[in-house]
């Protein structure tokens, strides 16, 4: 059987696309900072060392849409790719997970 297929991602310009691949890139890494979930201090350093050249990477994505005029984020459309490419399982690592009861 095989594995259900997941919707298709929405029309994005190459500008908006590149955009959320290194936005999910930096997420990625924070994640495996995140000093609030379980790893060990070598993972953490090497996704830190990583996050320097990822982030640079998401600000030149964010320059190129400028100087091209897309001056404008369209959320709704960029949070409906973000979904199709588990941005919310991503995303959720970096927060603080909830308090344990007991």
């Amino acid at each position: 059987m095989l594995p259900p297929e997941l919707p298709p991602l929405p029309a994005l310009t190459r500008a908006e696309a590149e955009l959320i691949d290194r936005y999910l890139e930096v997420v990625d890494l924070l994640g495996r900072i995140n000093p609030a979930l379980h790893g060990d201090t070598y993972r953490g350093l090497r996704a830190a060392q990583a996050l320097v050249g990822k982030a640079t990477a998401l600000r030149d994505a964010l320059a190129l849409m400028h100087q091209r005029g897309e001056t404008h984020l369209h959320a709704g459309t960029l949070a409906r790719a973000l979904r199709v490419l588990d941005g919310e399982r991503r995303t959720a690592r970096v927060t603080l997970p909830p308090e344990s009861v007991g």
